[in-house]
């Protein structure tokens, strides 16, 4: 008989939390391990191996949508699909990375415009209010979405 791992154990072994191994199986991207007489999960290693998988696709930023898939194609579905599905999440996930990078880079040019504009006199600020954090930029509309980033990126989002 094959050797088989608790749900303690394999998130020991794979970093990954019990409460998150039982979260993977409820929405289908792990399938239901076998069950002892007593109601316990017991993982095999091809099981190990599957949470090792998610946790660095999910490392990755990679979708749990798309991991579906993938680990059903890991589960015994036709492995020829897996490379090319996987290789095109990765390369949408990297697509997705360096739009936020070059976001977060113009972020960064108004920040530090606002750092370099030098502070108007007190007597200016009391008659237009303060505009401390105006910054001069000929980027137009993409200010705007980089400040949406931000928002969206302070919230985990």
């Amino acid at each position: 008989m094959a050797q088989t791992f608790t749900i303690g154990h394999v998130a020991k072994a794979t970093g990954v939390a019990a409460k998150t191994i039982r979260y993977y199986e409820g929405i289908g991207v792990l399938p239901a391990p076998s069950r002892t007489a007593s109601g316990y999960r017991r993982y095999d290693e091809p099981g190990v191996l599957q949470v090792r998988f998610i946790r660095r696709a999910r490392a990755l930023g990679l979708p749990l949508r798309h991991l579906k898939a993938l680990t059903a194609t890991l589960n015994g579905g036709p492995r020829p699909a897996l490379r090319p599905r996987l290789l095109a999440l990765v390369r949408e996930q990297l697509s997705a990375v360096r739009n936020q990078i070059a976001e977060l880079q113009l972020l960064q040019e108004d920040l530090e415009r606002v750092l370099r504009r030098p502070l108007a006199p007190a007597r200016e600020r009391r008659a237009t209010g303060c505009r401390c954090l105006d910054a001069e930029s000929t980027r137009g509309g993409r200010r705007r979405r980089a400040v949406a980033l931000t928002t969206t990126v302070g919230r985990g989002g």
